[in-house]
């Protein structure tokens, strides 16, 4: 997908994002119906529907994958927008099996659900989680159990954690070194 133009492979990544959707809530509504889930899974919370899901997830890759061509287009050096191609698609299949794991731990009641749940939380102090690709596999690997707007607020919430931390942790350390930046020594 690298190899081609970044619009015409984000229609297409986005086109096949909206027919799979098209494929999952067609399946949904032919053997019950399409669910809502509750926030927090709280039925005192108000419920979403999967319906959002035709909506969110074409918008969700488009704006994603545009994020990862404009971070691979900054690339300068020789090899290493196919190191970059390798590494982005390494994290997001990490991710993706990561929330398709959380998804069959809370369909099928196991109590590791919290354990994974947390468990990306933790993984996210170790790892920039604010990156598109994080994000996008997390919430694709999600949404075919929980629809696909609340795996996309878990994933911006464990980015928006991930990324504090880090700044946070970037401060103590520009702290800790007397505020000089790293590798800089002034006279």
């Amino acid at each position: 997908m690298f190899a081609r133009p970044a619009l015409h492979s984000r229609l297409i990544l986005a086109a096949c994002g909206l027919a799979a959707e098209v494929a999952h809530l067609g399946w949904e509504y032919t053997h019950g119906g399409v669910p809502a889930h509750h926030l927090l899974n709280n039925p005192e919370l108000p419920a979403v529907s999967n319906w959002w899901d035709l909506l969110v997830i074409p918008l969700l890759v488009w704006f994603l994958v545009g994020r990862i061509q404009r971070r691979a287009a900054t690339l300068v050096q020789v090899g290493s927008r196919e190191r970059f191609r390798t590494l982005a698609q390494t994290r997001f299949a990490v991710t993706f099996l990561w929330g398709g794991a959380l998804s069959l731990a809370f369909s099928a009641g196991h109590p590791a659900v919290t354990w994974i749940f947390f468990g990306a939380f933790a993984a996210s102090l170790f790892v920039h989680a604010w990156r598109a690709e994080y994000v996008l596999g997390f919430a694709l690997g999600m949404s075919f159990t929980f629809g696909a707007v609340l795996p996309v607020l878990v994933a911006s919430t464990i980015a928006a954690c991930s990324f504090a931390a880090h700044l946070l942790l970037g401060g103590v350390l520009r702290l800790a070194r007397g505020g000089r930046a790293r590798g800089i020594e002034l006279p």
